[in-house]
């Protein structure tokens, strides 16, 4: 597809070959659809000036699925098109292979963690007649029964980022003795991981998820954790001030991880961290993106709370947020960030 692409660019008049770079970039990058709305092809006067003020920052997203020579082939043409002056084109060629390194870096550190999470699930040697999955968190060894017929009652990677960041920086986010919900638990993997970390858990899900969530964390805390966790029924947006009444429920955390997907229930979602949500709460939250209509989600989940990124890791597309009440943030250095 790209060499059809560059081609048609070097066969192209020089408007065409603006037209089209600027087509190409504007289907390569979120960023530059929604931030230029192709205005590359409107003026060349215009698209020079833009290009100069944001120098390498329009690639950003699209050079990551590019090699570098390909990436800078594209740029090349592009650049031309804006009758740039060799030493604005040098400058930001120079830029542009500055990023590169900074990417592929960031690439490397990314996927050295994430084989290192990875690392900590392990799987039964023989075939059992119930499913599971094993994973190694907070010193323990953490059976987690499966069933492949539902969203909630699988392991999914949001969950792992989650336990990994909750045991590496268990010191900057001490749980001990403290009171954690956990939304859409699950199989109950993070709730195990916080309980073991010494927090006072709920965990929480659907009321048919609830069978093999309490066996689970049955399984793996019992006799191990200074507090045995509870489980207990949240259907998001449903009776939330019956069963969990902000007068007397007062949670340090909330934990959530994978909640956002497609479901009809983001309305009901949001209400639910709304209500749980207190001044100094803290809110823990692995967000795996996926389609354009559930990640805005985001965008509806900060006009309520501030919002932090911890982690990103590109290769899994999951995003490690951290927030609070809008205005109640106070900066903390993150030890995950990639």
């Amino acid at each position: 597809m790209l060499n059809v692409v560059f081609l048609d660019l070097e066969l192209c008049d020089h408007v065409q070959r603006q037209n089209l770079a600027a087509e190409v970039m504007f289907r390569g990058t979120h960023w530059l659809q929604h931030s230029c709305q192709i205005n590359l092809v409107k003026s060349r006067e215009y698209g020079a000036s833009f290009l100069r003020r944001q120098g390498c920052s329009i690639l950003s997203s699209f050079v990551r699925s590019l090699e570098r020579k390909t990436c800078l082939r594209l740029c090349t043409v592009l650049w031309h098109s804006m009758d740039l002056t060799s030493s604005q084109h040098s400058h930001l060629q120079n830029e542009l292979i500055r990023e590169l390194e900074r990417q592929e870096g960031g690439k490397e550190e990314d996927e050295q963690i994430v084989a290192e999470i990875m690392r900590r699930r392990f799987f039964p040697p023989l075939i059992t007649h119930k499913a599971w999955e094993g994973f190694h968190f907070a010193g323990h060894e953490i059976r987690i029964t499966e069933a492949t017929d539902c969203y909630g009652a699988v392991v999914w990677p949001s969950a792992l980022v989650l336990c990994y960041f909750l045991e590496t920086n268990s010191k900057q986010y001490n749980l001990v003795d403290k009171n954690v919900i956990e939304i859409g638990a699950g199989t109950g993997l993070v709730s195990i991981v916080a309980s073991l970390l010494g927090a006072l858990v709920t965990a929480t899900d659907l009321p048919e998820l609830l069978g093999n969530l309490q066996h689970n964390v049955l399984q793996n805390t019992k006799l191990k954790c200074k507090h045995q966790p509870r489980v207990k029924e949240l259907s998001w947006g449903i009776d939330l001030e019956k069963n969990f009444p902000r007068s007397s429920c007062h949670f340090d955390y909330i934990m959530a991880a994978d909640v956002v997907y497609h479901h009809p229930f983001l309305d009901e979602l949001l209400l639910t961290f709304d209500h749980l949500c207190e001044n100094d709460t803290v809110i823990l939250w692995a967000m795996k993106f996926r389609l354009d209509k559930e990640n805005q989600f985001v965008g509806r989940f900060q006009t309520l709370f501030d919002l932090e990124v911890i982690s990103h890791f590109p290769s899994l597309n999951i995003t490690l947020y951290k927030a609070m009440r809008k205005g109640k943030m106070k900066a903390r250095p993150s030890k995950l960030a990639v």
